[in-house]
């Protein structure tokens, strides 16, 4: 790989501009689940150090990237009831009610668009890395970075292990199916939060409404890791609410989306980087979502329905994205999401979690980092 910051062609009397990445966050921690709630009303945690996951990975960044390559504008704020790790001052509002009020209301739209505005005012034209809890919130800094270099000007790869574009009443209506025709369900049919749940803005839904506003091409979406894509035995299933609830995952190929699933990516890693050569914007962003690598390479995310992919395996995806970026094909920004601070960095009996550790890795691996000759040397690159 070039080392793109050394090799910038020079114009005589015409100085060349650098674009800086420019860090911040967002804690905003809507999440719903019963487990999640009984954590933050009880102040349950041991993971101490950090309230805020920008502060984990910056702190694991290092002082080896050259101070003049990035900045850290700190993060969005947050309403304390919001954030990961509640004052008991907040204990009355940390309820299953007030989050699914919330989230069905478009609150996290709101945030989002609290991103969307900050790249746009704070940090266009350099490159935005936002470290956050909420995936929702990528769709806000995606739609600025969208608007600034246009719509067929930019590519989106997620990094998951879920593909977080299935509405909220389709998701309900599956977990309805699931209550009526297994009877292993895990889920509770008097629980009055499975009904009449509004199509709202949310982590399971932002892709959904990114391809349905038109704010990305499906031509040039790429979701990389996912668990959830459904089997085949599902996709012959006549009921309507798992008809709808496949549909949400087929129709985003049908109309030109690359899925791969965490299966494909251990059997056929080569894969890919196939779909990668495909690419033909001239700008990319990277999203990554945490959780590929759950319950195997790290412990500190918010969702651990799914086992992810090990170590290795997560940097060889790294690797992969790293060998996209060319003199025609630059970093537009990137974003690392779905950290759970009251779970990363603690010690569990595998040992002590590195969810901060791979984090700021990855970001070594994407931006900032080219291999030698075997080695890894410092080297700025992809944001020219």
């Amino acid at each position: 790989m070039k080392n793109y910051f050394n090799n910038i062609p020079v114009t005589r009397n015409i100085p060349v501009t650098r674009k800086k990445m420019m860090f911040f966050g967002c804690p905003m921690d809507c999440d719903e689940k019963y487990d999640s709630i009984q954590e933050k009303r009880n102040g349950v945690w041991t993971a101490k150090e950090f309230d805020d996951p920008l502060d984990g990975v910056m702190d694991n960044l290092g002082s080896d990237i050259p101070e003049e390559l990035w900045n850290n504008l700190g993060s969005l704020p947050v309403p304390t009831w919001l954030g990961p790790k509640p004052r008991s001052a907040d204990r009355s509002k940390i309820t299953t009610e007030n989050f699914i009020s919330f989230i069905d209301n478009n609150g996290c739209k709101k945030f989002a668009d609290e991103a969307d505005q900050f790249v746009t005012d704070q940090i266009l034209p350099d490159i935005p890395c936002m470290v956050g809890i909420d995936h929702s919130l990528t769709g806000g800094v995606y739609s600025a970075l969208s608007r600034h270099y246009g719509r067929d000007n930019l590519s989106l790869i997620i990094i998951d292990s879920h593909t977080d574009a299935v509405p909220m009443p389709v998701l309900a209506g599956a977990i309805q199916y699931d209550m009526d025709n297994n009877p292993s369900s895990v889920h509770d049919a008097n629980d009055p939060f499975l009904y009449n749940r509004f199509d709202s803005y949310n982590a399971s839904s932002f892709v959904h409404k990114l391809v349905t506003q038109k704010q990305v091409d499906p031509k040039n979406l790429y979701i990389i890791g996912v668990s959830d894509y459904p089997e085949k035995k599902f996709l012959r299933i006549k009921d309507p609410r798992i008809k709808e609830y496949n549909n949400a995952y087929v129709d985003l190929k049908r109309m030109g989306a690359k899925i791969i699933t965490k299966k494909e990516c251990k059997l056929n890693p080569n894969k890919i980087s196939g779909f990668f050569k495909n690419i033909s914007t001239p700008y990319v962003y990277i999203s990554i979502d945490m959780d590929i690598g759950a319950n195997n390479a790290l412990e500190g995310v918010r969702f651990r329905n799914w086992k992810g992919l090990n170590e290795p395996q997560i940097y060889k995806l790294a690797d992969a994205v790293s060998q996209i970026f060319s003199e025609s094909i630059q970093l537009a920004g990137m974003d690392i999401c779905e950290i759970d601070p009251r779970r990363a960095g603690a010690v569990f009996p595998s040992g002590k979690d590195k969810t901060y550790e791979i984090a700021a890795n990855l970001i070594r691996k994407i931006v900032f980092y080219t291999e030698h000759q075997g080695a890894i040397t410092p080297s700025p690159v992809n944001v020219l």
